[in-house]
C-alpha cells in the first residue's frame, strides 16, 4: 500500500459515491465517511480543487437526503443548506489539506497519522460551531469548554468511523488494484 493510487477519475467518484452511500445505511452517531472521502479525495485526485471540492459535493447530496428525510423534523420545508455545515464542510476542507501533505506516499501509519488529526479536526471544528452558532451553550470560555465536554462521549464514535472508512476506502482500492495487476500480469497465460 505504499504508493499513490491510479484509479482514473470514473474510478475514484465510484470509490466516494460508494462510501458517501454508506450514509443511508443505519450506523451508530458519529461514524461517519467524512474524513475518508476528503482524504481519499487528497490522495486520488491529481487536481486539488477536485479534491476538494467533489467529496464536498458528494456530501452534500447524503445531506440533503438525509436532512430532508431522516432528520425532517428538525427543519422547516425543503432543506438545501443549514447553518451547521460550514463547520462541516469547512473540516472537509481542512480534513483534505492534511490529505494533500500526510498522504504523499500511502502507507498504513500515515493512514492512521491522517484519519486521527482528520477526528481531532473534526471534533475541534464541529464543536467550536455548535457554541458559536448555537444557544446551546452561553459564549463564554466556560460555555465553549462545556460544549467540548458534552461532546467527549461522542468523539469516539468519531475516531472508530474515520479509521474505519479510511482503512476500508484506501485498503479496498489497493486489494482492487493488486486483483487488477496480478489479472494483468497474468492475462498472456490466457490469451493463447
Amino acid at each position: 500500500m505504499n504508493q499513490k493510487t491510479t484509479l482514473p477519475v470514473w474510478g475514484i467518484l465510484l470509490v466516494i459515491g460508494i462510501a458517501v452511500l454508506s450514509r443511508l445505511l443505519p450506523h451508530p452517531l458519529n461514524v461517519s465517511p467524512l474524513a475518508g472521502i476528503a482524504l481519499f479525495g487528497a490522495a486520488a485526485f491529481k487536481n486539488r480543487g477536485l479534491a476538494i471540492i467533489i467529496p464536498i459535493v458528494a456530501f452534500w447530496m447524503s445531506d440533503v437526503i438525509l436532512n430532508n428525510t431522516l432528520y425532517r423534523g428538525f427543519y422547516d420545508g425543503v432543506t438545501l443548506v443549514h447553518s451547521g455545515m460550514i463547520w462541516t464542510y469547512g473540516a472537509m476542507i481542512l480534513i483534505a489539506l492534511v490529505g494533500f501533505f500526510a498522504l504523499r506516499k500511502i502507507s498504513l501509519p500515515r493512514l492512521v497519522g491522517a484519519s486521527l488529526s482528520s477526528s481531532f479536526l473534526f471534533f475541534a471544528l464541529s464543536n467550536f460551531g455548535v457554541w458559536v452558532s448555537g444557544t446551546m451553550y452561553p459564549k463564554t470560555i466556560e460555555g465553549l469548554a462545556a460544549c467540548y465536554v458534552a461532546a467527549i462521549p461522542f468523539f469516539q464514535n468519531t475516531v472508530a468511523g474515520d479509521l474505519f472508512y479510511t482503512l476500508a476506502i484506501f485498503g479496498g482500492v489497493a486489494v482492487a488494484q493488486s486483483r487488477h495487476e496480478l489479472r494483468n500480469s497474468w492475462s498472456h497465460l490466457w490469451n493463447r
